[in-house]
């Protein structure tokens, strides 16, 4: 009866007139759990920016994924916000740096979909070896053709991946199965001391053979026959995979974007398909990508500028700024309607609409792991639901 009455106290005293504002959907577990702690959720997917600005001063806390951009300008509104849980892992919408200034909690969950993610990126990768897309097609069209459709092995290629942190571990966990040599680079981890246990020797059958290591860029460009991106998108990391990086590799090599699609300049990755220099890609992200990331930007270039149907894409300084839903970019501009169009013909190109991380699966734990972290943080490690 006793955990009965501290649930009720829990419910009705703890926190009360609490709020959270919804402004994605996720999954309904995410409202359960917040309003088993005592908060009032509200769920608000439709308004624009300057209506989520007259009321943001309501909520203790705001759920998001990427429908709506949280910059400086709506953050100044938000007079008694306490967090943001934003469902997956980047956190690009969001002015992070000028929340933490107004002491607001930014919470992601890369948790939640880092293994989704990691089998996405390795089915993609051995449907494009194996020209199983290709072979289906034309299997359908009443072709049957097998010397064209001989694939490559995985086994016995150097895979590079940039960007250790969720995501990638993942990805190299998967890759162990493989008779592969891993090559891990991240700028901002000394992976030795971090993750000790996971560079050096795997067991293979009654052997143990080094498969896993850190590098430097240098070795990448150097060894790897495929290149997987794992990192978030920055200043840092705009255009990272670009004419001049690309030609860094002494290897003609495979490509991987799971992570954001600016990441990957689009016409220099076209320029080099077509030469050779990148043998195939698999994209689940594009830079033309809205903000919200359920649309892919239309409408042709004009003046440097690409015209779309939620927004224009331009910018100043070489920085990436988002509003409504509209990014802006200053690091060149596209030829869209080629390139993209390119991409979509290739059979060396696998497209899919960033759902690397989509599963069922994946919809309940990104949100069971933002409620865990809301919970520890505002609740207490030790307090039970």
């Amino acid at each position: 009866m006793s955990d009965l009455i501290n649930f009720e106290i829990l419910k009705f005293y703890k926190v009360p007139q609490k709020k959270i504002l919804f402004l994605d959907t996720v999954h309904p577990c995410l409202q359960q759990k917040l309003e088993a702690l005592g908060y009032h959720c509200e769920i608000n997917i439709k308004d624009p920016v300057r209506e989520i600005e007259k009321i943001i001063h309501r909520f203790f806390g705001i759920v998001i994924r990427s429908r709506i951009t949280l910059d400086k300008k709506i953050l100044s509104h938000a007079k008694n916000l306490k967090f943001i849980a934003r469902s997956g892992s980047g956190m690009e919408s969001i002015d992070v740096n000028f929340a933490h200034k107004k002491g607001i909690f930014c919470i992601n969950s890369p948790e939640g979909n880092r293994n989704a993610v990691a089998e996405h990126a390795l089915g993609m990768l051995l449907n494009l070896f194996n020209n199983i897309n290709r072979a289906d097609k034309e299997i359908r069209e009443g072709k049957w053709v097998r010397e064209k459709n001989r694939g490559l092995e995985l086994g016995g290629k150097t895979i590079g991946i940039i960007g250790y942190g969720n995501t990638g571990s993942a990805f190299t966990k998967l890759l162990q199965g493989f008779d592969v040599k891993i090559l891990v680079y991240d700028k901002y981890k000394n992976l030795k001391e971090t993750n000790p246990n996971e560079f050096g020797e795997v067991a293979i059958g009654n052997k143990k053979e080094r498969k896993i290591f850190t590098s430097s860029l240098k070795d990448i460009f150097s060894e790897a026959d495929v290149l997987s991106l794992h990192i978030p998108l920055t200043e840092e990391t705009i255009y990272l995979v670009q004419e001049v990086f690309i030609k860094k590799f002494r290897k003609n090599f495979f490509l991987i974007n799971t992570s954001r699609g600016p990441i990957v300049k689009t016409d220099d990755l076209v320029k080099n398909i077509k030469s050779g220099k990148i043998q195939g890609a698999c994209l689940d992200v594009i830079e033309y990508e809205e903000g919200s990331f359920e649309e892919i930007g239309r409408g042709k270039l004009e003046d440097g500028r690409q015209k779309s149907e939620k927004g224009s894409w331009s910018g100043e300084n070489g920085k990436w700024k988002m509003e409504d839903g509209k990014r802006e970019s200053g690091k060149g501009s596209w030829n869209v309607e080629e390139s993209f169009e390119f991409l979509k013909k290739s059979d060396k190109v696998i497209l899919t609409p960033h759902i690397a991380g989509w599963t069922v699966e994946s919809y309940r734990k990104l949100s069971e792991v933002l409620a865990e972290k809301i919970k520890e943080k505002f609740h207490g490690e030790n307090e039970k639901e």
